[in-house]
């Protein structure tokens, strides 16, 4: 049997996710493989390599940062999210993304775009840390209106919650029974249509089939949430998620919120260790 980890997105909500991957790292909790949207992508691709407290360590350190993330990058870049110093100067050398434990580690980990010229999703498998690995990870968390177009491999990408939130129909598809799903909206969130449709309409007439999958990604999000609540009552997924809604937005400039919500996703991790280890069929007390 498989063991899957499904990553779900939402910009700095990801330091949630991060604080639960990190509590199931240093618990040496294992899957065969990973996938992440968006945040979920760029967090979650530490797992690979072994890398537990690296997300919140360099969102901290970067956090008031304006080639990170700024009004000024994004006028003067056409990214929010400063594409090569977040993607390129960071990992490679401000703190360094272990892309030698990455390519041994043979737990598979994909990221999820979306594909503009078709509004469906890609799952693309990242291999070893590459320049291309990181293009596609930084594709996947390129927010429609606030990032360019992402070219790697002859496609042309975008942020991959529109098409595919919270891939678990894909995990299953691939051949992975079992999955822990890490949400970061509480149980009973209901998505509604995004209000900057019309923006994305102006901004990507040329790419009619992503505005349609903009203007239905609500629909699809809801879906998916219910296909988990069924799959988590048939014993195929176990959700993580927080208990509440996250004092946090897609960006954020102040160190000890972020640090506040990652705390939360540590805290959710450590509640449901046993749970996680049972459902892995790995039966060990968290307590020893």
């Amino acid at each position: 049997m498989k063991y899957g980890l499904v990553l779900e997105g939402g910009a700095m909500r990801g330091l949630f996710t991060a604080g639960v991957t990190d509590v199931l790292m240093e618990n040496e909790i294992e899957f065969d493989g990973a996938v992440g949207v968006s945040a979920g992508a760029c967090f979650g691709c530490n797992y690979k390599s072994r890398q537990p407290g690296r997300a919140i360590r360099y969102n901290q350190r970067f956090c008031k940062d304006k080639r990170y993330c700024s009004t000024w990058s994004l006028l003067t870049t056409g990214d929010m999210f400063g594409a090569e110093f977040c993607y390129h100067t960071i990992p490679e050398e401000l703190d360094v993304f272990d892309k030698e434990t990455f390519a041994a580690n043979p737990m598979e980990f994909y990221a999820v775009s979306t594909d503009v010229e078709t509004g469906k999703a890609i799952y693309h498998r990242c291999r070893n840390g590459s320049y291309s690995d990181l293009e596609w990870i930084r594709g996947s968390a390129s927010m429609p209106l606030a990032a360019r177009i992402v070219e790697v491999d002859g496609r042309r990408i975008l942020d991959g919650g529109i098409a595919d939130s919270i891939p678990l129909r894909f995990m299953e598809a691939v051949g992975y029974e079992r999955n822990i799903v890490i949400l970061t909206q509480p149980r009973g969130y209901v998505k509604r249509q995004t209000k900057s449709l019309p923006l994305v309409k102006a901004a990507y007439r040329k790419y009619p089939e992503l505005v349609q999958a903009v203007a239905n990604r609500h629909r699809m999000y809801n879906d998916e949430l219910a296909f988990i609540e069924d799959a988590e009552k048939k014993g195929r997924a176990l959700v993580i998620a927080p208990e509440e809604k996250l004092p946090i937005g897609h960006i954020e400039h102040d160190y000890t919120v972020m640090l506040e919500v990652y705390r939360l996703g540590r805290k959710a991790a450590m509640e449901s260790l046993d749970r996680v280890r049972e459902f892995l069929g790995q039966n060990i007390s968290s307590e020893e």
